[in-house]
């Protein structure tokens, strides 16, 4: 495991680690994912896809795809074509499975590809979605550059990330949750402690609200917002490129 401070302050890990955590965690992943949350992951990914109704994309890429959950959900936009990317070869192989379940294979294709490496031209899609995975980046800015990258002009930016709530007493029952509960259950689900130490550590350094709004912005995304959700436990953020 390989671990150095990135330019926004944070500790970043490398890809083969973090491919690595992936892989052993994936089997049961949907199931925590849902389960730790009670469910309010798949209303937020629900509320995160409907924020891109408006600009009708026809071609959508999902980075950090992961299962494929918001790759799926985005299908409800009737576009033209869904790319979804991951590092972890067992998060697309499951992906590719729940694809097929629902009959999608024509329009949602999954890869294995780095979020700081996007294997596509300048200018491909009309959306680029990431939800629950830019924590992840090795390197925040050169994911989002490349996200920029391939965005036409005129494209939005759709993330869907965890935040830390402000307010008393979400701000330390969260905080309680994230530090000893989760990684306890997590751990014991998964079979995994280490992945779901991982989460909080990558949460709590995460750039949130108003500060990656500035990194977006830094970018070259415009008309950025955030929306939050769940008293701050989640937020949407939006952007564009002019």
């Amino acid at each position: 495991m390989s671990q150095k401070r990135a330019s926004v302050d944070r500790t970043t890990y490398d890809q083969a680690y973090v491919r690595s955590l992936f892989d052993r965690i994936a089997p049961r992943y949907d199931f925590l994912n849902h389960f730790l949350s009670s469910g309010f992951d798949v209303l937020w990914r629900k509320r995160a896809i409907r924020t891109l109704r408006d600009h009708h994309p026809k071609q959508i890429l999902d980075v950090a795809t992961g299962t494929a959950d918001l790759a799926i959900e985005a299908a409800k936009l009737r576009p033209e074509m869904i790319v979804g990317v991951d590092l972890s070869s067992e998060m697309i192989r499951l992906g590719e499975e729940k694809i097929a379940r629902r009959g999608l294979q024509a329009l949602i294709k999954l890869e294995r590809a780095s979020a700081e490496e996007l294997p596509f031209p300048d200018g491909s899609f009309d959306a680029v979605t990431v939800a629950f995975g830019m924590r992840n980046f090795s390197n925040l800015e050169a994911g989002l550059a490349q996200m920029y990258r391939v965005l036409r002009s005129g494209g939005v930016v759709m993330i869907l990330e965890f935040s830390r709530p402000r307010q008393v007493p979400l701000k330390q029952v969260y905080r309680l949750y994230f530090k000893r509960v989760l990684p306890v259950v997590g751990g014991l689900i998964s079979r995994s402690r280490e992945a779901y130490e991982y989460l909080p550590r990558t949460v709590a350094q995460f750039p949130d609200g108003d500060e990656l709004l500035d990194v977006l912005t830094s970018i070259g995304f415009t008309r950025s917002r955030q929306q939050s959700l769940s008293c701050g436990i989640a937020t949407i953020y939006t952007g564009q490129k002019p």
